[in-house]
């Protein structure tokens, strides 16, 4: 159910929060450092959640080291089954966005239900082989890449569009 920061017919009060859900297959690098930069730059403004099809035991090191130096709080972070918000009680996303690179011919996973969908395609910094360091360059590069999409996400005039002017405006900054 969208607020009625988007339309006064969708029923939630322009005081509740936006519930943004990223999605991606392991839900331990791109889809975690979509959710942390969300929460850190609007969290007075959006609950920020993410989730996997296959997840991994635990959130890649690089990003949470990555994040940690960033000055990112972590205890909210895990990976996560998207099954969980699929359960009674769980709450109810307004825009999933998967962060999967299709171009990659990776699985990108669907979010059923009516809300709005994004997909902002990013390399996966856990799938680069090589030294430390070189995977270290690669979450450098998805966190700046990430972390431009959040900001041009939460600077959407969200109140004054409709479900697929958002949905277009959204997808565009994926592109």
């Amino acid at each position: 159910m969208l607020s009625s920061a988007y339309n006064t017919t969708w029923g939630k009060s322009m005081s509740d929060k936006t519930n943004v859900i990223f999605i991606c297959t392991g839900n331990s690098a791109r889809s975690i450092l979509a959710e942390s930069i969300l929460r850190q730059a609007a969290g007075d403004r959006f609950n920020a959640y993410s989730a996997g099809t296959r997840p991994a035991d635990q959130p890649n090191r690089f990003a949470l080291d990555l994040l940690r130096r960033k000055g990112h709080n972590l205890s909210m972070l895990s990976s996560k089954n998207l099954e969980i918000f699929d359960r009674p009680g769980a709450a109810v996303m307004d825009f999933a966005i998967t962060v999967c690179d299709n171009a990659a011919n990776e699985e990108c996973p669907y979010w059923p239900g009516e809300l709005i969908r994004g997909h902002w395609g990013i390399p996966d910094p856990a799938a680069v082989n090589g030294t430390d360091e070189e995977k270290q360059m690669a979450f450098d590069l998805a966190f700046v890449r990430m972390q431009s999409r959040v900001l041009q996400f939460i600077d959407l005039p969200i109140g004054s569009l409709n479900a697929p002017e958002l949905m277009q405006r959204t997808n565009q900054i994926g592109k």
